[in-house]
């Protein structure tokens, strides 16, 4: 098992390159279980979590619709797709990692990109949007650390009825 460490691993590296950004499966959620004469479990937590702006070009049901579209926006745009080693499994009706993933612990799991990248992926759009549902797949764009650089993101879209931004609280703290 892995430690935790302030530096990304390998899966979590932001890099201009088609390495992505893996993480925690979309269901994982922090403990919230702090005491108020104990500051570091609050510190601890508050630290876990980051706020980013996804933008997202489109969003729906059909993984492979999808994934045409990724590569429409990729070759029109010139954006690099960054899948993060995932692929969608029929059988399971999920997007994942493969059961052979050199990390063992999030292998055959999804998980989310969660720290700023300008490259495109299929994401699970409840990883980033409260009340989304369950099984929608997000095109998404790229991960943000300001609203400037979001909207500027969104505008490079247009004219498009179904792209758009949103603030997210992402946790990136330790998953292992």
């Amino acid at each position: 098992m892995a430690a935790c460490k302030s530096k990304p691993t390998k899966h979590e590296q932001d890099t201009t390159k088609s390495k992505t950004v893996k993480v925690l499966p979309a269901s994982f959620k922090a403990s919230s279980k702090v005491t108020p004469t104990d500051t570091s479990d609050f510190d601890e937590l508050r630290d876990a979590y980051a706020d980013y702006y996804v933008v997202v070009a489109d969003t729906g049901l059909n993984y492979y619709t999808l994934r045409d579209r990724m590569f429409d926006l990729s070759r029109n745009a010139g954006l690099t797709i960054d899948t993060g080693g995932q692929y969608y499994d029929k059988q399971k009706d999920m997007i994942r990692l493969p059961d052979n993933d050199e990390d063992e612990v999030l292998a055959g799991e999804y998980v989310m990109r969660r720290y700023p990248s300008k490259t495109l992926s299929l994401e699970y759009l409840a990883s980033y949007k409260d009340n989304s549902a369950e099984k929608t797949i997000a095109l998404v764009t790229g991960i943000y650390e300001n609203k400037a650089s979001a909207d500027s993101a969104l505008e490079a879209l247009q004219p498009s009825k179904t792209a758009f931004a949103i603030k997210s609280h992402i946790y990136i703290g330790c998953i292992h």
